[in-house]
């Protein structure tokens, strides 16, 4: 087993093989493959294309919508338990250690960033995927609690008062290092990381960005077949 500062080669391995893990099974398109079966649409021909769960629900209705949203969160969710286990239980011993604020908390940080980029750059959709907000919380939900949970403040501050997800989702974004440095109190590596997480999710969101710059971020809506907003 690594030691705790100095993970040997076995921790490593393992390592990375929780972020091929992370990568493969955060990259599955729920949203689309929900919105086929329940809707009987091609969620990518409708109202933004993307395969996130907001489109979702406009596409293909509430109930593909909400499953969409739930695979999300729970794909990122158990893809960092699954971390926990490998690198934490097995290669280094101590789950401590790669909790945040741990001498190895980067290795942990490390996997939850590729459970966003396998979910917004996709290998199975020619690396077109969602926009990460969905797995972003579930990922933080099981690496960091208490961040992951206070990330709804600003999401739904924004998104209820501007009737926009897109700006409750880019605030939760640019909101998630600075909630994990006043909450987590981890390493700069870890910090470093997750700041990652938080720009390539604004980075899906450039377009809703310009939108909402120009007043063309339409309010979100249920209405099946709605071709607003994003």
């Amino acid at each position: 087993m690594g030691q705790v500062g100095s993970p040997d080669a076995l921790s490593i391995l393992l390592l990375v093989a929780s972020c091929v893990i992370a990568y493969f099974v955060c990259g599955i398109p729920s949203g689309l493959l929900l919105a086929e079966r329940i809707g009987k649409v091609d969620v990518r021909t409708q109202g933004s294309g993307n395969v996130g769960s907001t489109n979702v629900a406009r596409s293909a209705g509430k109930l593909a919508g909400g499953l969409t949203l739930l695979c999300d969160t729970l794909k990122a969710y158990v893809s960092v338990l699954v971390g926990f286990l490998l690198v934490g239980v097995v290669g280094i011993g101590d789950v401590s250690a790669v909790k945040p604020g741990g001498a190895l908390d980067w290795m942990m940080a490390l996997v939850y960033l590729f459970c966003i980029v396998g979910h917004v750059f996709t290998p199975y959709l020619r690396f077109k995927g969602g926009k990460g907000i969905a797995v972003g919380f579930g990922g933080a939900l099981a690496l960091m609690p208490l961040t992951g949970l206070s990330l709804l403040v600003p999401f739904l501050l924004l998104a209820v008062t501007t009737k926009r997800v897109s700006a409750g989702s880019i605030t939760a974004a640019v909101a998630l290092p600075f909630l994990a440095w006043a909450i987590e109190r981890p390493s700069a590596p870890f910090l470093a990381i997750v700041a990652c997480v938080a720009a390539v999710v604004v980075f899906a969101h450039r377009k809703n960005i310009v939108k909402l710059a120009h007043g063309e971020e339409k309010p979100f809506s249920f209405k099946r077949g709605d071709k607003r907003g994003a």
